[in-house]
């Protein structure tokens, strides 16, 4: 699927910015275990929220944190699998980070 999306700029941990992606919002989804129409469901509110709050631009952080809000109510197991790859593959300890705020 690929439609129009406003011009969104993500700051990246890093710093760096690049476009927002509703795809990248898909794949990550997919990847912590959600099926297909979940992940398109959780990307599409995602910009939603987005474009309903007039955003030029937003964290990776707060992506992060409504991600995976919007996981863990779908199904806590696609919530964990995030956390756990987070840890083991980013060396990044995301439940921690989004509780600083």
């Amino acid at each position: 699927m690929c439609f129009w999306t406003p011009e969104i700029v993500v700051v990246k941990r890093d710093g760096r910015r690049e476009p927002f992606i509703y795809e990248k919002v898909v794949v990550s989804c997919l990847k912590a275990g959600a099926p297909l129409d979940v992940a398109r469901k959780i990307a599409t509110r995602v910009l939603a929220r987005l474009i309903a709050e007039e955003r030029k631009e937003v964290t990776a952080k707060e992506l992060t944190r409504w991600i995976l809000e919007m996981l863990r109510a779908e199904n806590e197991e696609w919530y964990r699998n995030w956390i756990v790859f987070d840890r083991a593959v980013k060396k990044r300890r995301t439940e921690e980070e989004l509780k600083k705020g």
